[in-house]
C-alpha cells in the first residue's frame, strides 16, 4: 500500500458547517426579552454600629444566688463478724448423683460409594423433550408524548414568593456574666469532706482458712475413645528407595587418549574477504522536476492589504507639563553606607615561603613498572586461499519491481482520477485494457497517490 509522508493539512473540506444546535433549543425556545426570576434570598451584608456593648446578660439578670446547706452525713455501722459455722453445701451437691457416662455412638452412616466401569449410553430428558422456540421480539408499549410549549405566557408568581415575608434580624443578646466582686481576706480552704469526715480505726481483716487437698480413693480412669477403638496393626518397616552409594572407577591416574583427541583433526581456515561496493554511476537522463503543486497550482491576484496603523492624530502646541506625584512629594534621603559586616581572619596567614614538599612527594617511592603482556592470538589463518563471501541472502534474493505513484501521470499509467479527501490526498482507479477498448464501465479500486 501507499503511503504519503506528507503531514495531515486540511485544505479541503467538505464544505459542511458544524451545526451547533442542541435538542434543548429546538424544543426550549426563549419568550422574548423574559429575564430569569430574582432571587428572593436577603443580600448579605454588613451590621453597623449599634451603640456601645452593654455588659449585662440574660445570666446575670436572671442568676439569684441561694443558700448552699450542708448535707447530712450518715454513719457507718461498725462491722462485727457473726458468731458460728458457715454452711457451705448448695442444691447441685445436694441433689447431684453421679453416674458413669458411656462412649458417644457416631450417628453418621457409613460412606457407600457405588461405582461402576460401565458408559452411559442414554439420553436424557431435557435433551430429549427440550425444542428450539424462535423467539419474536416483543414491541414496545410506550406510548409517545410528543412535547407542546404553551402559547401563553407565564406570569404567575411562586409559592415562595407569596408566602415569604423578610425579616429584619435582631441583634444576638449577650452571654457574658455580670462582674461580681472577688471576696475579702485569705481563702478558706474547709471542705465539707474535710469538716464531715470522722476517722474510724480499721478492725483486722477476716482470712478464709485454705482447706486442705484430700485426693480421691477411686482409680483414675484415662481409657479414651482412641485408645479403646484404635487398634495398631503390626507391619514391616518401609523400606529405602534409595540407591546405594557405590564408588565407580578406581584411584589409578588414567593415562591413555580421548575420543576427542583421537577424531579431531585440524584444518586450515581463510581469512574473510571484505566486500567492495559497486561504484557509482549517474544518471544520463535529465530528471524532471515538474510536481503535482506546480501543474495545479493557478495563481492569483490578491490586493495588498490596508495597514492597519490609525491615523495620526492632532499635535498639541503648548509646552508639556512634567510635573507629578512622585517628583512633588518624593524627597531624596541622605543614606550613609553601611560598613563591612565580615568578620575579621582569627587565624593569621603565613608570612614565610611556601615549600612544595608534600607528604606525598616525600614518602612517595618510584618502581619500575614491567611492560603488559599482549593477549592477541597468534595469526594461524592462511590468506592464500580466497574467501567465499556468498550468504542466503545474496544468493536467494529477487529484486521487486519499484512500484510508481500515479499522482505523477495518471493518463500514461492507466488511472481515472475519483476524488480528494479533506487530508489533500488524490485517490485514482485503475482502468482494465479490456474496459479501453470497449464502451464499458470501469469498477476498479481505488488507489491513492501524493498530495
Amino acid at each position: 500500500r501507499h503511503r504519503c509522508c506528507h503531514r495531515a493539512t486540511k485544505i479541503y473540506d467538505d464544505g459542511v458547517q458544524p451545526n451547533h444546535r442542541t435538542e434543548y433549543l429546538e424544543n426550549y425556545p426563549g419568550y422574548g426579552n423574559v429575564s430569569p426570576p430574582e432571587s428572593c434570598k436577603p443580600k448579605p451584608g454588613v451590621q453597623e454600629d449599634r451603640g456601645r456593648m452593654d455588659s449585662t446578660s440574660t445570666f446575670k439578670s436572671d442568676y439569684l444566688p441561694y443558700e448552699i446547706l450542708t448535707r447530712p452525713f450518715r454513719q457507718q455501722e461498725e462491722y462485727r463478724p457473726k458468731s458460728g459455722k458457715i454452711d457451705l453445701g448448695t442444691i447441685y451437691q445436694r441433689d447431684y448423683s453421679p453416674h458413669k457416662v458411656g462412649p458417644v455412638i457416631l450417628a453418621r452412616p457409613q460412606e457407600r460409594k457405588h461405582t461402576s466401569d460401565a458408559k452411559v449410553d442414554t439420553i436424557p430428558t431435557y435433551r430429549d423433550d427440550y425444542r428450539l422456540w424462535k423467539g419474536e421480539r416483543s414491541e414496545s408499549c410506550k406510548v409517545e408524548h410528543p412535547y407542546e410549549p404553551p402559547s401563553e405566557r407565564f406570569g404567575n408568581p411562586s409559592t415562595f414568593q407569596d408566602d415569604y415575608i423578610p425579616r429584619q434580624g435582631n441583634p444576638a443578646q449577650s452571654c457574658k456574666p455580670c462582674d461580681t466582686k472577688l471576696p475579702e481576706g485569705p481563702f478558706d480552704a474547709n471542705t465539707i469532706h474535710r469538716t464531715a469526715y470522722v476517722p474510724h480505726e480499721m478492725g483486722p481483716l477476716f482470712v478464709r482458712p485454705r482447706e486442705e487437698y484430700k485426693p480421691s480413693d477411686q482409680p483414675f480412669e484415662d481409657l479414651t475413645t482412641h485408645h479403646r477403638d484404635f487398634q495398631g496393626i503390626p507391619g514391616e518397616q518401609a523400606k529405602s528407595c534409595k540407591p546405594e552409594s557405590r564408588k565407580l572407577g578406581s584411584d589409578v591416574p588414567f593415562k591413555g587418549t580421548t575420543e576427542f583427541q583421537d577424531r579431531y583433526q585440524p584444518y586450515l581456515v581463510t581469512a574473510p574477504e571484505l566486500h567492495k561496493p559497486k561504484e557509482y554511476v549517474p544518471p544520463t537522463d535529465r530528471m524532471d522536476l515538474k510536481s503535482t503543486n506546480r501543474l495545479d497550482y493557478i495563481r492569483h491576484r490578491v490586493a495588498p492589504r490596508a495597514p492597519i496603523k490609525p491615523a495620526p492624530g492632532r499635535k498639541s502646541t503648548g509646552s508639556f507639563q512634567g510635573k507629578t506625584t512622585t517628583k512633588e512629594d518624593y524627597q531624596p534621603w541622605s543614606i550613609c553606607p553601611r560598613g563591612l559586616i565580615k568578620k575579621e581572619q582569627e587565624i593569621q596567614k603565613p608570612t614565610g615561603r611556601f615549600s612544595s614538599l608534600t607528604t606525598f612527594r616525600s614518602h612517595y617511592i618510584p618502581h619500575q613498572a614491567n611492560p603488559a603482556q599482549s593477549c592477541k592470538p597468534v595469526h594461524t589463518v592462511a590468506t592464500s586461499v580466497p574467501f567465499k563471501d556468498e550468504t542466503l541472502y545474496r544468493t536467494e534474493y529477487t529484486p521487486k519491481k519499484p512500484e510508481v505513484c500515479p499522482g505523477l501521470d495518471p493518463a500514461a499509467l492507466g488511472y481515472v482520477y475519483v476524488n480528494t479527501d479533506s487530508q489533500g490526498h488524490k485517490f485514482y482507479r485503475r482502468v482494465s485494457p479490456e474496459c479501453a477498448s470497449s464502451n464499458c464501465s470501469p469498477i476498479p479500486d481505488e488507489v491513492p497517490a501524493v498530495s
